[in-house]
């Protein structure tokens, strides 16, 4: 066998891209008869108009390539003995043009045409279809040929080896693939090609390699594969086939390499898979295969990998499993496995991997598992296991990475100490244990294992200080021991890990302060000390941690200002030094003015402090902000148009502290701004931030009317209000918010009637309109609210029914009303009286009283029409005269005349003249026939009968006057 041609010149590739066309050549058939100078002459001169279209640097390469005889010495030409080219292999050799210009048709006696690894481009052009009918090998493979796979390759039936892989070919596959009866290598892989495969691949029955994966392919797999008796490899993973694999894939017997995962295929694992006892890879992972793995799979026993992950299998694993003794690679994670793993899993002594974790499997690890000497990975994650880690496990001195982490709801039970054989494993670089009942202390065990990379022993019970011998680990990258019941101080040691990348301390006990050595740890992306007892200030060491992204530092005792050093960490995304419990983190003092050099923020938390400011002036342009949490400090000012500048923020709660005024905020959908200073309307800057989904301005200073343009804020799934000075009434706008879910408008001044529109709000779960001065009845669109949860409508002067839907059944929800009523509800009179069903002859009676009761209703009014309007001829001259004031002289008025004239004016104190709430009575809107609109208040009974307190009622009525 010879090298390729261009091996020499870019030492690409190594000896297994050595091509085997040199052996085809050897057994061609050659031209019995001379190849004439004019056909010789044809050759060279395709080939030299093909040099011309290269570029330069390729063209230098073929410089050989000269003269009128393309068989003296031409790079990478070989010819018959008869004088005609018969192999052209320019492999590798960084080809850069088209084959537009390659005249095929003068290249008649070509037996070999290797073009592949090059970077060829363009389409195949058509007359391929002329070239020499005696070609057995074509490799245009990777390369970046485009477009279809023309039919015309179909008249080079003589074709052995045909490889097109590794472009960017489309549309179907080759629809006359039967044309290739000699065919015993076919590589498609790696392109875009679609839809199915078709039948007729069952027509070549010489085929030894098949490679279709990674494409597009779609459908099913033709059962006529089973026709393909000498297949050794088949490839078709990585694509979209659908389906259940058909039973004929058994009868490929001389098949040693089986991959069809990465698709869509459904059904079980078929029992006559198990009868190609040559193979050698079987996998099918990556697809949706149920049932469970068949006890026929211990026939395979020349495997050296099964995968079998990432299904729905169900069931136990076989024991037959432990027959396949040649098997290096196992993965069965993934899938839906019960029961135990079984004890023959310890005959699989050349195992070098093992994955079972994702499943349900349930009992302890085997003590067998300490038979696989030559395991390096080992994945027993997401199960049910229970009892003690195995003193075995001691045994795997080849172990690099160990998982039995991660497990649901303490999916893994692992309980008890780790073993203290677990120091035996001196190559272990990963070493994964959360999620498990571990207890007891970290042992010193763990400090022998140099190699580790990774140690997570997070969310257990372990107890104890951290040990100093921590240090030791000198090839750390991860650390986490979060969530443990781990006491003491940070050791000082924990600054020798320099290597690390990610450190997690977080949700224990640890306390002291934070050692300045930390500041050792340059290449820290990720530390995490939050919800400890840490005290002290933050070193000023931490500033030297530039490669940070995440820093949280939250639930502690930490106190001092933040150091100015914090500015130094540029690539700073996540910062969190807030929201402390108990007393918290005491961070007191201005934000540090470095603070603005962390461009590269994208969320800070700093809530629940005691830092001041100016808001305006602290913060400088973070251009990647999407949340910030400043909330319980005592920063004051206005949230300036830089804040504006923060493009992606969508997230700001300045709740509690001493804001007084809006900025310009775009592309929010999370506002909270409770309990500050916040003065005068709601600033219409506000009412155009159309992506807000929630917003609360509670606990503020803003008065006026609810806008109506807050109906704009679509999206608003939340909104409170509550505990501002707003007046007026709910604008109808309100019901139009149609994902609202939460609405507090409580502890305001609003006046008026209940929107009915507030009732067609169908997500609405919570409502809160108490301690107003809303009147009138609640709209019978309440009785629709079907998501309502919570409602609470008390301290208001409503009356009427109350819907009948069950939030409104407690009564603190509907206390201190004016008139409520419910026939169904407690503390709370009937709206009618139960009467007996009146018969016909009653309902006549009734009928009748009824039109007479009319009938002289209507002669009344006409009467009393005529007599008033001659009254009010009379009496508008004194009226005129008279001062305004005097219409409500105390206790010397024509009150007989000036009632009848309020009652007019009121429409007998109809609810909808109601302006407002005093200590004794409602006030009411009149205007009198003079024209003059007045106030006008109607004062209560006392329920004693009695005046309780005539001198403070006096003084109400003088006041009023």
């Amino acid at each position: 066998m010879a090298l390729d041609p261009c091996f020499f010149i870019f030492l690409l590739f190594p000896l297994s891209s050595i091509t085997s066309f040199h052996v085809i050549f050897t057994s061609a058939s050659t031209p019995t008869v001379a190849i004439s100078k004019v056909e010789q002459d044809q050759e060279a001169l395709a080939l030299l108009t093909w040099k011309v279209s290269l570029d330069n640097q390729t063209q230098f390469f073929l410089s050989s390539w000269s003269g009128r005889y393309s068989c003296n010495h031409w790079f990478g030409v070989a010819c018959h003995r008869l004088g005609s080219v018969s192999n052209l292999n320019l492999k590798s050799c960084a080809l850069r043009c088209t084959l537009q210009n390659l005249n095929f048709s003068s290249l008649l006696n070509l037996l070999t045409l290797n073009l592949s690894y090059n970077s060829l481009h363009g389409t195949i052009p058509i007359n391929i279809g002329n070239i020499s009918k005696l070609l057995t090998v074509l490799d245009f493979g990777s390369n970046h040929f485009i477009g279809v796979i023309l039919e015309q390759l179909g008249f080079l039936t003589s074709l052995s080896f045909l490889s097109l892989a590794s472009n960017n070919f489309k549309g179907s596959i080759l629809p006359f693939i039967g044309n290739f009866r000699n065919l015993t290598i076919l590589f498609l892989y790696k392109n875009k090609l679609s839809g199915s495969i078709s039948q007729e691949i069952g027509l070549l029955r010489s085929l030894n390699h098949l490679k279709l994966e990674i494409n597009n392919l779609t459908g099913s797999i033709h059962p006529s594969i089973g026709n393909l008796r000498n297949l050794t490899t088949l490839y078709l993973h990585m694509n979209k086939l659908s389906g259940s694999i058909p039973q004929e894939i058994g009868l490929l017997k001389s098949l040693k390499d089986l991959q069809i995962g990465i698709n869509n295929l459904i059904g079980p694992i078929p029992s006559s898979i198990c009868n190609l006892r040559n193979l050698t890879i079987l996998m099918l992972h990556t697809n949706n295969l149920t049932g469970p793995i068949p006890h026929s799979i211990g026939n395979l026993g020349n495997l050296t990998t099964l995968y079998l992950d990432m299904n729905k299998l169900s069931g136990s694993i076989p024991q037959e499993i432990g027959l396949l003794r040649s098997l290096n690679d196992l993965g069965l994670s993934y899938n839906n496995l019960i029961g135990p793993i079984p004890h023959s899993i310890g005959n699989l002594r050349n195992l070098t991997r093992l994955y079972l974790d994702m499943n349900k499997l349930s009992g302890s690890i085997p003590q067998e598992i300490g038979l696989l000497r030559s395991l390096n990975d080992l994945g027993l994650s997401y199960n049910n296991l229970i009892s003690p880690i195995p003193h075995s496990v001691g045994y795997l001195r080849n172990l690099t990475r160990l998982y039995l982490d991660m497990n649901k709801l303490f999916v893994n039970n692992v309980t008890g100490p780790m073993p203290h054989s677990i120091g035996n494993l001196r190559n272990l670089t990963t070493l994964y244990l959360q999620r498990n009942k571990l207890s007891g202390s970290i042992q010193q065990e763990i400090v022998l294992l140099k190699s580790l990379n990774d140690l997570d022993l997070g969310v257990n019970n372990l107890t104890s200080p951290i040990p100093h011998s921590i240090g030791n680990l000198r090839n750390l990258i991860t650390l986490f021991l979060d969530n443990n019941n781990l006491s003491g101080s940070i050791p000082q040691e924990i600054g020798l890990l320099r290597s690390l990348n990610d450190l997690e301390l977080s949700i224990y006990n640890l306390n002291g302060p934070i050692p300045p050595s930390i500041g050792n740890l340059r290449n820290l992306t990720i530390l995490f000390l939050n919800d400890n007892q840490l005290s002290d200030s933050i070193p000023q060491e931490i500033g030297l941690l530039t490669s940070l992204n995440f820093l949280e530092l939250a639930f502690n005792n930490l106190t001092y200002p933040i150091p100015p050093s914090i500015g130094n960490l540029s690539r700073l995304t996540s910062l969190g030094l807030g929201h402390n419990k108990l007393s918290g983190n005491h961070f007191t003092g201005p934000i540090p003015k470095s603070l603005k050099n962390c461009t590269s923020l994208f969320r800070v938390r700093l809530e629940r402090n005691q830092l001041i400011g100016d808001k305006a002036k602290s913060f400088g342009v973070y251009p990647n902000l999407n949340f910030i949490n400043l909330s319980g400090n005592n920063f004051y000012g206005e949230l300036s148009e830089k804040w504006g500048q923060c493009h992606m923020l969508t997230h700001l709660n300045i709740s509690n502290n001493n804001i007084f005024e809006l900025g310009v905020l775009p592309f929010l959908f999370e506002l909270l701004l409770a309990k500050n200073n916040l003065l005068g309307s709601i600033p219409l800057k506000l009412r155009k931030l159309v992506d807000l989904q929630t917003v609360d301005l509670a606990l503020n200073n803003l008065s006026g009317s609810i806008p109506k343009q807050m109906g704009n804020l679509w999206k608003l799934s939340s909104l409170s209000l509550s505990e501002n000075r707003f007046m007026d009434s709910i604008p109808d706008e309100i019901g139009k918010i149609h994902h609202l879910e939460s609405l507090d408008l409580s502890q305001n001044m609003l006046t008026g009637e209940i929107p009915p529109l507030l009732g067609e709000l169908q997500y609405l779960e919570t409502l809160n309109l108490s301690h107003n001065g809303l009147c009138g009845t609640i709209p019978h669109t309440f009785d629709d609210l079907i998501s309502l949860i919570v409602v609470d409508i008390s301290y208001n002067q409503l009356e009427g029914p109350l819907p009948k839907i069950k939030p409104f059944a407690p009564f603190e929800a509907f206390k201190d009303n004016k008139g409520l009523c419910g026939n169904n509800f407690t503390h709370l009179k009937p709206c009618s009286a139960n009467l007996k069903k009146p018969n016909k002859f009653s309902v006549l009676i009734i009928i009748l009283l009824i039109v007479s009761t009319l009938f002289l209703l209507l002669a009344f009014i006409i009467g009393s029409y005529f007599l008033f309007q001659k009254w009010r001829k009379r009496k508008t001259k004194s009226l005129e005269a008279n001062n305004v004031k005097d219409l409500f002289i105390i206790w010397g008025h024509d009150g007989k005349l000036l009632y009848e004239h309020i009652i007019q004016g009121t429409d007998n104190f109809n609810s909808k003249h109601c302006i407002g709430i005093g200590g004794y009575g409602t006030v009411y809107k009149a205007e009198l026939p003079i024209g003059q609109v007045v106030a006008v208040k109607k004062f209560h009974s006392p329920k004693d009968g009695d005046m309780a307190d005539l001198e403070a009622f006096k003084s109400e009525i003088h006041a009023l006057t």
